[in-house]
């Protein structure tokens, strides 16, 4: 949402491109309002009624004069980019992730089953400028190369693949999954792959982390193994939210040649 809705303002992607890549994620998306003024302002449904399609929301975003996009992805520990204490704060770390424009913030939540339901978009006001919080994409992607290796080894120390039959097979189709996005054209090729690398190790810890078969894993060794994989979590997020920033960047960068 972050790159292609930017890649819309700028100029750099049509509207049916973004609606289309949108549909990867969700089959239906609705969005609202979070409160009656804001639904007023932009001219979209408030939080509680029927929501409008997705295409509503990148006019309300054109509506609301905004540029550029931010992907924050916040942890209990690690909120930055949220701005201060607010109900969009609060969502927005429920949720895990949210997109921040100028003035406004967006929390994405799926309603029903993931694979298949719908993927509700919710707009708050962000009241004061929230600066950019992520780091130089040369950095993050260094980070991401040290843990993809950390997090190959704990895979091989935990003994998954002799626990799981199968598991080879499994973790290629949750990286399959992780990475069948679309992205515009004229995203940056390094973007690209530092959020490939990075879907690939939050797929590897996501297997890392699920329960032994029987559910044999006791409560400290659980403990003990989400304490070793936090610091590679970090290195997803920071990755991620690097290669977005640096896509949203080039994007009306080229726009702005053309």
């Amino acid at each position: 949402m972050a790159v292609w809705s930017s890649a819309w303002l700028s100029g750099a992607a049509a509207a049916d491109d973004v609606l289309d890549a949108l549909r990867d994620w969700a089959e239906a998306h609705e969005v609202v309002a979070a409160d009656e003024r804001l639904a007023t302002s932009l001219e979209i449904p408030e939080r509680g009624e029927a929501g409008t399609g997705h295409a509503t929301l990148l006019a309300a975003l054109r509506r609301a004069g905004v540029n550029g996009a931010q992907l924050v992805m916040p942890v209990p520990g690690d909120v930055r980019g949220l701005g201060g204490p607010s109900q969009f704060g609060t969502e927005a770390l429920k949720a895990g992730e949210a997109v921040v424009f100028d003035g406004l913030g967006i929390v994405p939540e799926h309603v029903g089953r993931t694979d298949s339901g719908i993927l509700r978009w919710t707009v708050f006001e962000v009241p004061q400028p929230i600066p950019p919080v992520t780091v130089p994409l040369g950095e993050a992607e260094h980070e991401l190369t040290g843990a993809m290796r950390v997090a190959a080894g704990i895979l091989i120390e935990l003994g998954v693949a002799k626990k799981r039959a199968g598991v080879r097979e499994e973790l290629q189709a949750r990286i399959a999954e992780r990475t069948k996005s679309s992205w515009p054209a004229g995203m940056p090729q390094r973007a690209l792959r530092v959020l490939q690398r990075a879907a690939e190790v939050a797929a590897i810890l996501e297997l890392a982390m699920e329960d032994e078969p029987g559910g044999a894993l006791s409560a400290s060794a659980a403990h003990k193994r989400a304490e070793a994989l936090r610091p590679l979590f970090h290195a997803v997020r920071t990755a991620r939210c690097a290669a977005v920033a640096d896509a949203v960047r080039a994007l009306a960068d080229h726009a702005g040649r053309v």
